[in-house]
């Protein structure tokens, strides 16, 4: 389309503080910016009905706006060798070991002991991270789920962009594996939230009757969700 082509070719102009992606929505009624704390890039949308030089001129007002953005957002947070992160809130600092005995990795008293070379030391972490979310979640769920009579078919993991957990009308539920780093109420919530859903499969007045029913401070933690969010993604 050679009015997105326009588009592209003048925002590589601006030099902006982040790659920008451009996106046509069928939905959106105006020009809008979404800076994405998981991809560190900006994403402009545009209605299906747009004009190309309107577009670049918004993009150009809100350069500085952009960069402030950008710079707020946290530095990637490296799984690395002396690294601390928390650990259902409670910090631990990674260590690299070079026992051959040793299990790949061991998570104990304040510490994750990761064997083996330095290059893989940020995947084995992942890998346990993820093993260890799917069991945690799994047992809360299932736990929650029995107090209202609701069966849970499955529990999983993944690492999704824009939401913390996911509720099928099936009962199959989802969640990102980077909850491990969140306060532990704030692990409980998510998945009292999407329990809830086994009952109410919306955000009525009904729904949060039953999340309340399920956890007693629900405001907490979705505030402290949105003022972290960057941060739980920026762990690499």
């Amino acid at each position: 389309m050679p009015a997105l082509d326009k588009i592209r070719h003048s925002l590589r102009q601006l030099e902006l503080a982040a790659p920008i992606a451009i996106r046509v929505s069928p939905r959106a009624r105006r020009l809008s910016l979404r800076v994405d704390a998981a991809t560190r890039g900006v994403e402009l949308v545009l209605p299906r009905r747009f004009a190309a030089d309107a577009a670049i001129g918004f993009v150009a007002r809100h350069r500085g706006w952009i960069a402030a953005r950008v710079a707020a957002m946290p530095p990637p947070l490296r799984l690395a060798d002396g690294a601390t992160v928390p650990i259902f809130g409670v910090p631990h600092r990674i260590r690299r070991i070079t026992e051959p005995a040793a299990a790949p990795v061991t998570i104990a008293d304040g510490a994750i002991l990761v064997r083996g070379d330095p290059v893989h030391l940020p995947r084995r972490i992942t890998d346990h991270l993820k093993a260890l979310a799917r069991r945690d979640f799994a047992a809360r769920a299932r736990t929650l789920a029995a107090r209202l009579g609701k069966d849970v078919t499955r529990v999983g993991v993944r690492d999704p962009k824009s939401r913390w957990g996911s509720c099928s009308s099936k009962g199959a539920l989802s969640f990102s594996w980077r909850l491990v780093f969140a306060p532990e109420p704030v692990v409980q919530y998510v998945v009292a939230h999407e329990v809830a859903h086994l009952v109410e499969m919306n955000h009525g007045p009904r729904f949060w009757s039953v999340v309340a029913s399920l956890v007693p401070d629900s405001a907490g933690p979705r505030a402290w969700l949105r003022r972290h969010r960057a941060e739980l993604l920026a762990y690499r």
